[in-house]
């Protein structure tokens, strides 16, 4: 296993049981469907993950797009959500093939600290491109450089006992040191920006942006930015 790609396309214990995946997916779905502008938007999700609970999307919405990089997990949304019409699963070739102007709002979380610098700018010059003239951009999850592996920690800790798998939470903390995810991202590192650097790589790509209050996923500490076409 040699690159993010093939990490997230195989196996792993990034959620330490069905009770944090299924709350981490339902949490997410209800904040990009906060971010839906009206029933005729077009939403795309890219960097999706396994989105089990996109339907939550769906049902504010006139199009969800959902994009991953690893085939099966594609494969198993497309099963998933084969019986509903308003969802559709694609591969990120595909993304860069959609028409100008088609999207009305595009969410992208926990993606940005797997791209290299380069490959954050030709993204983003997409989805500026994609966009319509009054669509929303929503990067979340970026990682500031001061934040580490003890603030992920914390605030998976608080996170769990909010939702009731703090026992699964610490087997897997202690399952993570050994894991293909920790060796992966010693070998490969993660990309880490300031908030003024991500607002710098949003303008010279032609948004207006701004870092929202909140962040999008359970860590405080990271940022989430919205940004609009200019």
């Amino acid at each position: 296993m040699s690159d993010w790609r093939s990490f997230w396309d195989s196996e792993h214990s990034i959620y330490v049981n069905a009770r944090h995946k299924d709350v981490h997916y339902r949490e997410i779905a209800d904040q990009i469907a906060a971010f839906v502008p009206s029933p005729t938007a077009r939403v795309l999700d890219y960097g999706s993950g396994d989105a089990i609970h996109a339907d939550r999307v769906a049902a504010v919405a006139a199009e969800v797009t959902l994009c991953d990089a690893a085939p099966s997990v594609r494969a198993a949304m497309a099963s998933r959500f084969a019986g509903n019409p308003k969802i559709q699963v694609i591969a990120p070739e595909d993304v860069a093939a959609l028409p100008d102007g088609r999207l009305d709002l595009i969410v992208t979380n926990s993606v940005a600290q797997y791209l290299t610098e380069d490959e954050l700018t030709r993204l983003l010059a997409m989805f500026r491109r994609l966009l319509t003239p009054n669509g929303t951009l929503i990067f979340a999850d970026v990682i500031p450089p001061d934040v580490g592996a003890l603030s992920d920690v914390t605030a998976l800790l608080r996170y769990a006992t909010r939702h009731g798998f703090l026992i699964a939470a610490l087997i897997g903390l202690a399952k993570t040191t050994v894991s293909p995810y920790r060796r992966i991202r010693n070998t490969l590192g993660i990309a880490q920006y300031t908030e003024a650097q991500f607002m710098k790589k949003l303008t010279d790509a032609g948004f207006a942006a701004e870092r929202l209050a909140r962040n999008m996923e359970h860590n405080p500490a990271r940022m989430t930015f919205r940004a609009r076409p200019v």
